[in-house]
């Protein structure tokens, strides 16, 4: 038995889950960096420094937004194969020394969300994709469309989503807010969250209870069971994406737009998301819409 993902009974949260600062690559300060997203109505911010163990609770200075522990780890595996990790939560005793194996190992071990991180840009195969469990993937990230156009993370989530039917797609902006990689504010998750905690935030997160945009917004999100209803910003396309060549799209080319659509999710399909599409192109991703019953 399989449930509709989305309850939709909670507030939503606006976050970038991959950000840099001053303490390693990046360009500003703790502060600078979270009033800066503050005043672009961001409520959270992961911190995921290089190799850098951060402690969100010992900042000295009051944050305008909510601040969540997290670290990214860089390297090889035993392939030869380079990856970057982002890792959510609270994670001790992590040193570059180490190596990205065991780096992994400790971070899961501390039950932090590993997130495979830019995998166009990495030059990353689906079979490295797979090779580790993630428990999602960016689907978009910011600072790679800026470096080369490599931010397209959409075929490898498809690809683990086939192994993996759980795996979560997230769009992030991994900000270093330096003149040579400036971008920001141009990929984020809304997590459906109780409260703007960390401990409410990473559980939402951890259960796919949020949506990946780089623009438009899902308002509402119901199902009768076959028939998927939705409400959204204005939107030239919606379209529930399947495995391989499957999809079901609503839509027109001629500039129209719609705020609200409804949708016939195949029961046959092994996976299914919803994606939208606003007329400048920028889209908005759900999780996959249905979950195994626990």
């Amino acid at each position: 038995m399989s449930r509709f993902r989305y309850a939709s009974t909670a507030n939503w949260y606006k976050g970038n889950t991959h950000t840099h600062t001053k303490a390693s690559d990046g360009g500003k300060t703790y502060l600078e960096t979270a009033r800066l997203y503050a005043g672009a109505r961001y409520d959270f911010l992961v911190r995921t420094d290089h190799w850098v163990t951060s402690d969100v609770a010992a900042d000295p200075e009051p944050s305008p937004l909510l601040w969540i522990d997290g670290i990214e780890l860089d390297g090889a595996d035993g392939s030869g194969a380079g990856f970057h990790v982002v890792c959510l939560g609270k994670c001790r005793d992590m040193e570059r020394k180490m190596g990205l194996v065991l780096g992994m190992e400790r971070a899961r071990e501390q039950d932090a969300l590993l997130v495979l991180a830019h995998p166009f840009w990495c030059g990353n195969s689906f079979s490295d994709a797979l090779r580790h469990r993630f428990d999602g993937v960016e689907t978009y990230n910011h600072v790679c469309r800026w470096l080369n156009g490599k931010s397209d993370g959409l075929p490898y989530w498809n690809a683990m989503l086939s192994t993996f039917p759980g795996t979560l797609g997230i769009a992030a902006d991994d900000c270093h807010l330096r003149p040579e990689h400036p971008g920001w504010n141009g990929g984020w998750v809304m997590v459906n969250a109780p409260e703007l905690s960390p401990a409410a935030i990473l559980a939402s997160i951890r259960r796919g209870e949020f949506y990946a945009s780089c623009g438009p917004s899902f308002l509402t999100l119901e199902c009768d069971g076959q028939n998927l209803h939705v409400r959204t910003s204005p939107v030239q396309f919606v379209r529930v994406v399947g495995p391989g060549a499957h999809g079901v799209r609503v839509g027109s080319f001629d500039g129209s737009t719609m705020t609200e659509a409804t949708l016939k999710v195949p029961a046959e399909w092994p996976y299914a998301y919803l994606e939208i599409e606003d007329a400048q192109g920028r889209c908005a991703w759900t999780n996959t819409l249905f979950v195994a019953e626990e």
